[in-house]
């Protein structure tokens, strides 16, 4: 298992290569920074996106639910909607991006640990009422966002389609740090807990027998969710699949359950097809197409798989 490990770490160290030394043409003093911020928000994207979507696996108890398919994506696009509609696109756009970094981040965890947290005590152990659940909300809250942006000013909705996508190709550096401090904390907290996190997958009921209180450890899950989910997603922007797909290739990759190895292994994953496919769509396809597309396509695919493969059994 660590000779995979090693072997993805070496693929994402040749991926990063990739991305920052194909195609240079301008003087190296130009071309790190620009190109090693984007790096670090591919990177640190890729790891927080994984991590958050692996621990909502082990506390739903089920391997097809991530934030995004719970609805997490549609409640940013209207919180942002809401900030125009209220606030006024020149306020939003003109605001200090530190300052909308940190109140789009505190708005989602706040509203994230409601909604998510709502929905486990609601409809727990029943997958389908959960999936239908997260649809609906899903769609009440593009309903509503929707709703918003035909009240909004034109010239103003170009703040809401701007950010209604992932974008790689701008990142404020200093968001960047800022955003890394966060998730690293968090991160490091994430693996701290993995052996705790062994015993909650096993269940609920074995996990109480065996020492550990689940409801304490589900909520402090949860607000470890919440907040790389809201980074990542005030950072860059929604990641609709990302979290689906990336765990689907870990488990086939390093088949196991242990959270010791699904973590790293999933953050190598995300890494590598967040910093290779945005390497080729920039270097060779010039942008022609957004990577979020290629990736909601194949995340989209492995949902589908995912769910037909349960309702045949």
């Amino acid at each position: 298992m660590n000779r995979r490990l090693w072997g993805l770490f070496a693929l994402l160290l040749l991926s990063c290569a990739f991305y920052m030394l194909w195609g240079v043409r301008a003087p190296w003093s130009f071309v790190l920074p620009f190109r090693g911020v984007k790096l670090g928000a591919l990177i640190l994207v890729g790891c927080t996106v994984s991590t958050a979507s692996l621990l909502f696996q082990t506390i739903t108890q089920n391997r097809i639910l991530t934030p995004s398919i719970m609805g997490f994506d549609a409640l940013y696009l209207l919180l942002l909607s809401g900030a125009v509609f209220w606030l006024g696109g020149m306020t939003v756009a003109g605001a200090r991006p530190q300052i909308v970094f940190l109140v789009t981040a505190s708005a989602l965890i706040i509203a994230s640990l409601l909604l998510f947290g709502t929905l486990m005590r609601s409809v727990r152990g029943d997958l389908l009422r959960m999936v239908l659940t997260g649809i609906i909300f899903g769609a009440l809250f593009r309903s509503l966002t929707s709703f918003l942006e035909r009240m909004i000013d034109p010239n103003e909705f170009a703040v809401v389609q701007a950010a209604s996508f992932a974008r790689f190709t701008q990142i404020e550096t200093d968001l960047l740090a800022l955003s890394a401090c966060i998730s690293g904390i968090t991160l490091l907290r994430c693996w701290a807990i993995r052996h705790r996190l062994d015993v909650l997958a096993l269940g609920r009921d074995t996990a109480t027998s065996l020492g550990e209180p689940p409801r304490r450890l589900e909520l402090e899950g949860l607000i470890l969710i919440a907040i790389l989910v809201s980074v990542s997603t005030a950072l860059v922007g929604p990641l609709a699949f990302l979290g689906l797909l990336v765990l689907s290739l870990a488990r086939l990759v390093t088949p196991s359950e242990k959270h010791a190895i699904l973590i790293p292994s999933a953050g190598l994953i995300a890494a590598i097809t967040l910093v290779g496919g945005q390497a080729v769509m920039e270097h060779v396809m010039a942008l022609s197409t957004p990577l979020v597309v290629v990736i909601d396509l194949l995340g989209g695919a492995v949902f589908l798989a995912l769910l037909l493969k349960g309702s045949g059994r």
